[in-house]
């Protein structure tokens, strides 16, 4: 079952163009290596619904630790990215991931290597690691993905059920395995579905 957000996830609400939400973007690069809960400068843009046991047990919920994670990535993922938005609704990160290799901007093997790496990680704490340099790559070439989807993948990692799900999933887009009639074209259009609005940054 998908996440339930008490309203739309930050990448869903940013806008480029508002500079208060840029100035958000050092932010949530704070969520790198930081445990999910920990840094306060996160607090207002936590949105995912949590119940009273999870919101006050000992150790995160593996629910925040996925929305913790994908803000960080996020923000690594703006970063210097003018006008462009790096959060484009229904677009497969592993979609993304196929026209970088595509693209011939990089080695087809080494990229190859650095998926395989993210989709064979035992941990959700690994598998961001791994999904940090990825993104960096997508980067350089403004090439944007579905948070969405990638806040549920990595929530859904730590079952190892649901990881299984995951992995086929990626593989199916990294590779094409798919219909191509039936599959996303990759795309660097930043135009989204999703509504922008101003982040919510008071305390």
């Amino acid at each position: 079952m998908p996440l339930r957000s008490r309203e739309d996830w930050f990448w869903q609400r940013f806008d480029p163009k508002d500079k208060r939400a840029s100035g958000a973007l050092p932010n949530l690069r704070k969520a790198i290596n930081r445990e999910a809960g920990t840094v306060p400068e996160l607090w207002p843009y936590y949105r995912v619904i949590l119940s009273d046991r999870e919101a006050s047990s000992a150790f995160p919920s593996p629910k925040l630790v996925a929305e913790h994670s994908a803000l960080g990535l996020f923000g690594v993922h703006q970063q210097s990215q003018g006008d462009r938005r790096m959060h484009v609704a229904d677009m497969s990160m592993s979609v993304a991931l196929r026209t970088l290799r595509a693209s011939g901007r990089y080695s087809a093997d080494a990229l190859d290597r650095r998926v395989n790496a993210a989709a064979t990680a035992t941990s959700t704490g690994e598998l961001v690691q791994h999904l940090r340099g990825l993104i960096t790559q997508l980067r350089t070439e403004h090439l944007a993905f579905d948070y969405t989807q990638l806040v549920n993948d990595i929530y859904d990692w730590d079952s190892s059920e649901r990881r299984k799900r995951v992995r086929r999933r990626w593989g199916a887009d990294y590779f094409g395995w798919a219909d191509p009639a039936s599959s996303d074209s990759p795309t660097t259009d930043n135009s989204t579905t999703d509504a922008a609005a101003k982040p919510d940054t008071e305390q």
